[in-house]
Formats: C-alpha cells, structure tokens, sequence
C-alpha cells in the first residue's frame, strides 16, 4: 500500500511539474529567443552566404570554433552553419515556416498570444513541404549555377522522383491539387474563388440589348459564384487566431429583420395586335403588373445575438489552477477510529445501532447509522456536542434523519482536508454539458459529486457568512462560472463593491460582460450614492422590460428572446434581444447601514419581480443580523448559501435554523432551497486564477462600450403645502379663465361648474393660488381675483 501511495506522489509530482507555470513560460521565452536567432540568420543567409558557403562546407568545426574564422553571417559561424543547412540541405526558403511556428508556440506558451497549437503545426509543415517541393520543381535549372537552393535538397531530389514517375504535367497538376487543397483547408472562404475560376464566368463579356427607341443598354451577366466572389473574404488561419485574442474597438449595428420584398418583377410589356395595324396611330402597350414577391418565414435566416463577437472564444481550463493533493483519500485508520468512538459514545448514552457506513468527502465524511428499534431520534439529536467532544472536533452535525432515506447522518471533518480546485468543477462533463439558462457550479457535495445550480431557477441568492470563511472566493466561483458558460452577448453583471477592492479585477472585461449608467466612468459602483442610482436605472430596465414582454404577449425574457432570434418581432418597434442581467453586491451590510431604505426598495423591488425579464440578484453580507438581513429581503431571497458564522442566531438569521456555525470554515457552506440545507465544499478560484480569465476575456474583440443601462430621473418631494406647478391640473386653464371673467372664485364653484370633487376643486384652487391668479383663502368668503382681464392672466400664465 505504502509503495503504491509513493508511485502514485511521485506521478503527481512528475505531472505537476510538467504543468508549472513558470516552466511553460520559460520553454516559450526560449522558443522566441530561438526563433529570432533563427530569423537573423536565415535573413543574413540572403546577403552572405556565398561568401560564407566555402568556409562552412569546407571548414569544420574545430576552424568554426576560432574566433577568427572570416564568417560573414550576422548570426556567427553557427547561424551560417545553420542557415545553409536548412537552405541548401532541407527546405530553401520555406525555412521560414519553421522559424513562425517557433515563434508562435513560444508566445503560446507564455500565454501572450492564444493559438492552438496543433493547427499552426499542421498548416506550417503543409506549407514548408509544398513551397520547397514548388520551388525545387520551377527551379530545377539554376540548382547549377546559384550558392543558394531556393527549394532546398528535399524540393529538388523530390521534384526529380515525382518527374520520374508521374512526368512534369503530373506534378504540375499535382502542385496545383494539393496548394488549392492546402487553401481551402486553411481558409473556407477559397472554396467561393475556386467555383469562380473553374465557372469560367470571368470569361463572359457584357451582354448588348437593343431597346426599341434604338438605344443600346449593358448588362453584367453576373453569376452566383461572382456574388459569392465579391463576399468579404475570411481571415486565414494565422489572422483568425489573432482576432481571438488581440481586443478590437468595433461599432456594433444591430441587426435589423427587413420586411421590404424581396424583390420586385418588371411589368412585361406585350404589344397590342391592333396596333400593328395602325400604322399611324400612336403607340400603344398593354402591361401586366405582377403581385410583389414577399419574403417567406422560410426564407428569413435566425437573428444571432453573437454575430457582433463571432470570434469570441469562452475562457480555457489551463487558466484555473490543478491542485495534486485535491482527490479525496481514504485514511482507513481515522475512519475505523472515528466508527469506533461514535458507537461507544451512543452506548455510554444507551443507544444500540445495527448498521454505520461511511461516505468519504474532500472535507467532510458523513457517518450513517441505523439505530435499533425504539430509540428516539431526538435522543440522538441532542448528544451533538457529547460526539464532537468524544471526536475532539470541530463542526459535527447531525442529520436526524437524511431525507429520502431511514437512516441518521453524522457529519464528521476530515483530519486532512482536500482542496476542491475550479478545475476540477468547472472541467467535469456534467458541466460542460449542461443545459442550464445561468449554471453554478458551487463545488462538490460530501458524496464527493458535482454540484450545480441554476440561477434562473433560484432566482436570487443571499450569500453569508464571517470574515476569512470563504464567502468571496465564493463570490468568485459563482461569476466564473457563468464566464465560462456564456456569450457576452447573453449576458451582462452589475458589480457593486462598497469594499472597493473585491471586484476590482473585473474591471478589465467592461466591454465584455458588464453593465453600466452611461455618464459613469468605472464600471464596477463603489460609491454608496451611485449604487442606489445605479439600482434604480435597474428598476427602470426592469419596467421597461416588462412593457416589452406585454407588447410581444409572452411571460418570460426566454419566450421573448426566441420569438426575436427568430423573426417574430420588429426592432422598430422598440424591440431588442436581453442579455441576462447579473446583479452582485458585496458587503451589502454596509450599504444598508449607510443608506437605509434608499438601498432596500429598489432591491425588493428587483427580488419580487425582476425574474421574468431575466434580472436576478447575488447579495453577499458578512454580518447576518436581523437589521441587515430583514423580513423583506428574506422573503425574496428564497435561495440562501451560508459560509461558517459565529453564533447560532447568525445561522437562524440566514437558514431560519442552527447549522452554519458548526461549520469548519475554508469554503465549508451550507445552500438552501427548499427544505433541507445541503453541505458543499466550494470550489477554490483565487484571485491570481480570476486575474487570468478576465485577462484572456480582455485580450479578444469586445464591443465599444460597456452595456448601458437607462437613466433614472428622481423625482423630487414637494414640501408640506408646496404646490408643483410642472403638474397642472387639465382643467387648470378653464378654471382660470372662468374665475377672472367673473371675477370671483371659489371651491365649490369649481365643484358646480365642472362637476368635480371637492379635493380635485381644492388641487385646483391651490394651483390658481401658487399662479398668481387668486388670492389666499379668507374663511367662507370668496377668494381675491388677482387678474383684472384676460390679457392679464394670458401674461400670468406665459411667465409660469
């Protein structure tokens, strides 16, 4: 046993050496430096090296080694012994393919340009074969007489076996064959050139008609494979690898489904039979008018929301860390001691049980016991700090009984605690494959499985929990999960950080994921001002969201995002595809602390109804009091994860029951939805980990700006007896104008007159008040008209 533990340490050894950092970086700045010797001696080879020939061929290497050896090549006497080795003796000047793909591997592997690797190998070597074959074929002549094979040996002593073979029209034709294949492997879009060249519709010239008044008119015969010429071409392969990476300011148009027709035939003329015979008549047509052809649903082509960022590629596993020591071990003697000490700690208390089975986790194994007939489950219940003293640890709980099964749980902490790694989630087949609308993958449950979440389905989280215990790499794990499962143009987060340095590294993705009030600078909210702001521009959104739904009578943003994607709704008419909208918010304690219920009202108003429109809410507090965490936004958040807290109220504060301050703390949580909470490991994203994902988001084609989110006008509070003279009443005008003809005013003469209710008359009398048209209330008499005439209160009226 001991030898395999050792086999299996070194292996992992072994493995995580060769996946070190720091040795992919240093492999790859020795590849860039080797290919840049590479390239100044095979440039200099063009200058030098028929000076340089005779000394390298009849020099050897003891001469080469002396400093003065007379050799030209900027490179030395090594550069010139290697140049004229891969010129003459191999390929020619295809040599240059291999100096690229040095290059590009070695910026590859220090993560300063993406690329797959296997790709460039491919088109490289088909590249370096066919040119030195071309070149060794089309100048097979001058091998004689030149100090330089453009084609090299291998072009030229295999042209000679090909001619031998298939004779010089065969290796013509095999020339072309395999470059126009090599093309087309390497750009799709050369399979439209190659149509036009064979069509040999370039060859067609313009096609006179005679019209009947004797004028000539020209006609392009323009065929498909034209149209299909004129196209704009892909990128090759090299181009589409850097439009990955490297970031792009783009003007995005949004794509607009035309409802014009699709084309519209000529009216065909036909010459009237009685006019033939009247010869002096004036001419005379009958036309036909043909009906518009209209487009066909069929014909209409889905509208793809990731058009603007087709190239955008999601993020790759090797930017997470793989941590050796994270599979879960079976310590046999814990285990065995740890049974023993639970059975005699049961009997001490007369409680015999029939059957205990253990489930080994990465941090917790959970015990299972199946107690003899009659004993009370409340019995067992309450001896949970008589086990954990029998065990000396620390977060024992017990689960009286597991649901769905007829036994009783005893959660007991490892002694050696395993790292359940983002990798090691975010790379399982369960996620990668799943088809949820915003997947969470949280970390792995004590039967060590993966587990997951859908957002859309909670729909919002309240995430909890002490200083130090986990809950921000928490934070961490719940957004890269959704980076390494959506488009940005499918989703967008609203970051709001009163800590001002939590989510400071997202920052570098704006034009990607994130939302944000157009007249803002930064996109992640920091000021308490500007985050209630913020959260009521996203009322606002909400609202409008809403209007949009009921104008397109579906009752969810996914219903109405699939009518869109495919035709069934107008963009001008005001409809657009939603992105999901991600709302988190660290520290929310703070906030309420310093902005009270200017904070709270827009978020219940977001909790109770923004889930339809695809808006949902992540609230994270490390002080889970009942002042932080109110009726209202428990009520709303029915979705709770509790990392280890201090006191037992904390816990019933977050779950509504005691559990979250026996946790053990370093990612242990508790999540919440529904009946029972469920114990989970999160999985470990430091920020060194988020720090490359959001820099390989940056690095590929964003849009021009960050999402913006629609801006929110506070409307201001009038004081006590303060009238608002932008609101008037409709009947406002009429009322004054009576008044002043009459010269007397009143309530209840506006109550008769227009046949309103005294609170409506008296709005209206304190209107004509706050104008200057009457004067103020003196008891039961009529008020004082200010106005003498209709031109007085005209003028009154204007300067309002």
């Amino acid at each position: 046993m001991k030898t395999e533990k050792l086999d299996k340490k070194w292996l992992y050894k072994v493995a995580a050496f060769f996946k070190n950092e720091t040795l992919h970086f240093l492999l790859g700045l020795g590849m860039v430096i080797l290919s840049g010797f590479f390239l100044i001696s095979y440039i200099s080879f063009f200058f030098t090296g028929s000076a340089d020939q005779s000394l390298v061929e009849s020099g050897g290497l003891v001469d080469l080694s002396e400093t003065e050896n007379d050799i030209q090549n900027y490179a030395g006497s090594r550069g010139a012994q290697l140049s004229n080795y891969l010129m003459n003796d191999c390929f020619g000047v295809s040599t240059i393919f291999i100096i690229v793909f040095l290059a590009v591997w070695g910026l590859h592997l220090m993560k300063v340009k993406r690329v797959k690797p296997w790709k460039w190998f491919l088109a490289c070597s088909a590249l370096l074969i066919w040119f030195s074959l071309f070149f060794g074929f089309a100048l097979m002549p001058t091998y004689k007489d030149s100090f330089m094979y453009l084609g090299g040996l291998h072009g030229y002593n295999v042209s000679l076996w090909l001619i031998s073979q298939i004779g010089v029209l065969g290796v013509v034709l095999l020339l072309v064959g395999t470059g126009l294949s090599i093309l087309v492997l390497m750009n799709r879009k050369a399979i439209g050139w190659i149509r036009y060249l064979f069509s040999f519709s370039y060859l067609k010239r313009k096609k006179k008609k005679m019209t009947e008044d004797g004028t000539i008119n020209e006609d392009d015969d323009v065929t498909d494979d034209e149209k299909e010429l004129n196209e704009p071409i892909q990128e090759d392969v090299f181009e589409e690898e850097s439009k990955k990476t490297d970031p792009i300011e783009l003007e995005i148009t949004p794509v607009v489904p035309s409802n014009t027709p699709k084309k519209t035939k000529e009216e065909e003329s036909i010459p009237s039979k009685e006019n033939d015979a009247e010869e002096d008549g004036p001419s005379f047509e009958v036309g036909i008018a043909q009906e518009n052809e209209t487009y066909d649903e069929a014909d209409l082509q889905p509208y793809n929301p990731k058009l603007d960022l087709e190239h955008y590629r999601l993020p790759t596993l090797d930017l997470l860390k793989d941590y050796v020591d994270s599979e879960p071990t079976i310590n046999m003697e814990e285990q065995n001691e740890n049974k023993d000490k639970i059975i005699n700690t049961l009997k001490s208390f007369g409680i015999e049980i029939n059957t205990i089975k253990a489930t080994v986790g990465p941090t917790v194994t959970l015990y299972e016991i199946t107690p003899e007939r009659g004993v009370r489950i409340s019995k067992i219940k309450g001896l949970e700090d008589d086990i954990a003293l029998s065990l000396a640890a620390l977060g024992i709980r017990i689960i009286a009984p597991i649901p769905g099964k007829g036994t009783i749980g005893i959660e007991v902490p490892n002694s050696n605690p395993k790292i359940v790694s983002g990798r090691s989630i975010l790379g399982t087949k369960i996620f990668r494959d799943c088809t949820y609308d915003l997947p969470i993958a949280f970390g792995k449950t004590i039967t060590n499985e993966v587990f997951m979440v859908d957002l859309c389905k909670m729909p919002h989280v309240l995430v909890a929990g002490a200083t130090g215990q986990g809950k921000s790499v928490g934070l961490n794990a719940m957004i890269a999960s959704l980076l390494y499962k959506k488009h940005p143009a499918e989703l967008k987060f609203v970051l709001i950080d009163p800590k001002k340095v939590e989510f400071s590294i997202y920052s570098v993705i704006e034009k990607h994921f994130l939302a944000k009030l157009a007249d803002e600078e930064e996109a992640i909210i920091t000021d308490v001002n500007k985050v209630v702001q913020t959260l009521n521009s996203v009322c606002v959104e909400m609202d409008s969201r809403y209007d949009l739904l009921k104008a397109a009578h579906v009752r969810n943003v996914k219903e109405y995002n699939h009518k869109f994607i495919n035709r069934k709704l107008n963009p001008n008419k005001g409809h657009k595809y939603m992105p999901y909208i991600v709302v988190v918010i660290d520290e929310f304690g703070d906030l309420i602390m310093t902005a009270g219920k200017d904070i709270e009202l827009p978020i219940a108003r977001i909790a109770q109804l923004a889930r339809a429109v695809g808006i949902h809410m992540v609230i994270a507090t490390q002080r889970p009091t009942t002042n932080i965490i109110t009726g209202t936004i428990k009520a709303n958040f029915p979705a709770r994860v509790a990392f280890r807290v201090s006191s037992m109220m904390d816990s019933r504060t977050i779950l509504d029951r005691p559990g979250a301050n026996q946790l053990i703390g370093r990612g242990d949580m508790l999540f919440l939805q529904g009946a029972d909470p469920i114990r989970v490991q999160c999985a470990f994203i430091d920020t060194p980990e988020v720090d490359e994902i959001t820099k390989y988001i940056a690095k590929q084609q964003g849009y021009t700006q960050a999402f913006e989110l629609p801006e929110f006008h506070e409307e201001t509070e009038l004081a006590p007896g303060e009238v608002d003279l932008t609101n008037l009443d409709p009947l406002f005008d009429d009322a004054a104008l009576m008044i002043v003809l009459q010269q007397q005013g009143s309530t209840s003469m506006l109550q008769r007159k227009f046949s309103i209710g005294y609170n409506r008359a008296g709005r209206i009398m304190d209107q004509l008040e706050a104008a200057g048209v009457v004067g103020p209330s003196e008891g039961s008499k009529p008020r004082e008209v200010l106005c003498l005439n209709e031109a007085d209160l005209s003028l009154k009226l204007n300067n309002l």
